[in-house]
């Protein structure tokens, strides 16, 4: 069913802007806000006064950290727009918003480095099943053939690209197009929108040519429009512009529009289009599966925002009813939250609203207890949870260290709030190593990370190394007395015992057992016993964590007045720490297992990185459902596995990853044994 008609009633529309690193999607937003009257001049990401990118963070990087939106109207339909990052680093960001939203445009380049990283940004479009089309941006750059171009990029993407425009060319330059569908000429004004012209004579055997090719795409998915092409009629521009909408709906074509986002050159046309061809929020909800009650409203949570003044803003779609200021709403697990300010925003600005109607995008105040992904109803009971994309496993960790004892405290809760913000970073307590380990998508991103606690909540935190987590072990065993005795008036402490230390097998973890006969050790002091042991298994001979070792009580005594728990505990701990080093001791490092994703053409490359990681490549096949990718499997060492991730993306354009679990604890020996044993004791 087309939805050509663009009725006021099928409610706002919502359409992501998507694509690689720099290819101008904050630029794109900008023109279109321009050309409808939002703004009265478009602004440069260069000058640091664009809608989007409008957070310190982003100003200073002169790159999007997070989504942005703005809500405007063409032709006197309301679209909200959400400016994604493009940086590999923040991908949640556009992970989290893009199921909700009715149509993307992608926006790329003609630029063959770029063809990995759209190669990501379409395969989750296709995967969760969004409408997209496909804006070629920086026309006025490309030195090549758009037929070209377009053969190169279809490598990136599994649906069809049909081109909808031709370019009329001067001299080298893209002066203006011809739109195909509609069979007419257009030249580019600055910053103003095109002007129709005659059709060029010479471009008229191109165009025709092109029109035709347009057609017969179209008509692998409409048998009437087929007939009429093989009986060369020219079928009604009506029926043409039904197709290309109902095949952009079930994402069986993704039209390709081309301009000059800086120039604001085919910003008019591609507006048309998304008016004209972009699903309504009806055939989003139904995509989504939300089904409604009569009278009920669900709201989808995209992002979550914690501004300085406004509190916490969850930035939410409207599936179905109306969302207004107090109302309440209910959450998954009997959540109740009330809503405490509905707003539009523009960029990182709020604006009270009374329009929540269905299709609506909206920032709602203050629903303390909601997260990014959950689906709310006004329903008692709440609705069932829509399905939402998973957080992107960490790639990169760093320690961090909070420079001022006092602002600890602050510290927990300040980031807490970051993390719900962006739900790809995280925060592990690491016991080992007794420190703070910030987790996120890579370098930038964990620097942002510090730079919004330092200018938000004014808490200076510095990235130190990560201690890897070594254990130790030993290969020998031995039988030793430890003997605890001490008098100091009134009551001493007594405790003597006699234990055997001994190896296990790899992945035994620790074993307590005992042989006592005869009560020479009372049966209430062996937990003591075992208690002492384990506390010096905390840091071995070496200074680490000591694991796959068992004790066995054996033998000791006691004294009737003296004797006591604490008393045993020291014993045993003393006959650990005498014993330990005699059963010679080695460092156990972690491996880890560790899946690489790259493009085929690289995985020579990532061969000699594994090598040079002393790692061991276990093999590696092409990975499912991306063609041109291959899936490599390896185990790693642990402690090299730190810059991992930007050697990959160097050797892939970007555009490699992995992801790396605990496999096993392998002896570490000799120079870089002795190089970790000495680096433990100096820390």
């Amino acid at each position: 069913m087309g939805t050509s008609n663009g009725s006021e009633s099928r409610g706002p529309r919502c359409i992501a802007l998507v694509g690689p690193y720099l290819s101008g999607k904050t630029s794109l937003l900008e023109a279109i806000l321009e050309r409808t009257g939002k703004i009265t001049r478009a602004g440069s990401v260069n000058d640091g006064n664009t809608v989007g990118d409008s957070s310190p963070e982003a100003r200073s990087h002169k790159m999007s950290t997070e989504l942005n939106t703005a809500t405007t109207e063409f032709m006197g339909e309301s679209f909200t727009f959400i400016d994604c990052p493009g940086s590999v680093e923040y991908l949640q960001e556009m992970k989290g918003a893009l199921p909700a939203v009715d149509a993307a445009i992608v926006v790329c380049e003609p630029d063959e480095k770029k063809i990995p990283a759209l190669q990501l940004i379409l395969k989750e479009l296709e995967d969760i099943g969004v409408p997209h089309f496909l804006f070629l941006n920086k026309i006025d750059n490309t030195d090549g053939q758009v037929r070209t171009i377009l053969k190169s990029l279809q490598i990136a993407s599994s649906t069809p690209l049909v081109l909808r425009q031709i370019p009329i060319w001067e001299n080298g330059i893209a002066t203006g197009f011809v739109d195909l569908a509609l069979e007419r000429a257009y030249v580019y004004r600055e910053q103003a929108p095109s002007k129709v012209i005659e059709l060029p004579d010479t471009l008229k055997s191109r165009e025709e040519e092109a029109h035709f090719q347009m057609l017969e795409q179209l008509a692998d998915y409409d048998d009437e429009l087929m007939e009429q092409l093989l009986e060369d009629m020219e079928p009604p521009r009506d029926k043409v512009f039904e197709g290309l909408s109902q095949d952009l709906e079930e994402g069986v074509i993704c039209p390709v529009f081309l301009g000059s986002a800086l120039k604001g050159h085919g910003i008019f046309r591609l507006l048309k289009a998304l008016r004209h061809e972009a699903p309504f929020i009806d055939r989003t909800a139904a995509r989504l599966g939300a089904s409604a009650r009569p009278d009920e409203t669900i709201v989808q949570i995209l992002k979550t925002f914690h501004t300085s003044h406004g509190g916490k803003l969850s930035l939410a779609r409207v599936l179905a009813g109306s969302v207004r200021d107090s109302m309440t709403l209910y959450g998954p697990e009997g959540m109740t939250e009330r809503v405490s300010g509905v707003f539009t925003l523009t960029g990182s600005e709020p604006k009270k609203t009374d329009d929540g109607r269905t299709g609506a995008t909206l920032a709602l105040g203050r629903l303390d207890q909601v997260k990014t992904g959950m689906t709310l109803s006004s329903e008692k009971g709440g609705t069932d949870q829509l399905i939402m994309p998973e957080p992107r496993a960490p790639v990169y960790a760093a320690a961090a260290h909070v420079m001022e004892h006092k602002d600890e405290v602050k510290f927990t809760a300040a980031v807490a709030k970051i993390l719900e913000e962006d739900p790809s970073l995280r925060l592990d307590h690491t016991q080992d190593t007794n420190q703070m380990v910030l987790w996120g998508q890579g370098e930038m991103h964990l620097r942002v990370a510090l730079e919004k606690l330092q200018g938000r909540y004014s808490i200076g935190v510095e990235l130190k190394e990560r201690l890897i987590p070594y254990k130790e072990t030993i290969r020998k065993k031995t039988e030793i007395r430890g003997r605890h005795k001490k008098q100091s008036g009134g009551h001493g402490q007594f405790g003597d015992v006699v234990i055997e230390i001994r190896p296990l097998p790899r992945g035994s973890g620790f074993e307590f057992t005992e042989t006592i006969s005869g009560g020479v050790v009372p049966r209430q002091y062996i937990p003591s016993v075992e208690l002492g042991v384990k506390d010096y298994l905390k840091k071995g001979p070496l200074g680490f964590p000591a694991v796959d070792i068992g004790v066995t009580l054996k033998d000791g005594s006691y004294h009737t007045v003296d004797s006591s728990d604490m008393a045993f505990r020291t014993a045993g701990r003393i006959a650990m720490s005498e014993g330990m080093p005699e059963c010679r001791p080695v460092l156990l490092e972690p491996v880890m297992a560790v899946e690489i994703d790259i493009p085929s053409d690289a995985t020579a490359r990532i061969n000699a990185i594994i090598s040079g990681k002393r790692g061991h490549i276990l093999g590696f096949d092409a990975k499912p459902g991306w063609p041109g990718w291959d899936q490599v499997n390896a185990q790693i060492p642990e402690s090299e596995l730190g810059n991992l991730i930007i050697e990959l993306r160097s050797a892939t354009a970007g555009v490699g990853t992995f992801k790396a679990t605990f496999d096993h604890l392998t002896e570490l020996t000799g120079r870089l044994a002795d190089q970790v044993i000495q680096a433990r004791a100096e820390a």
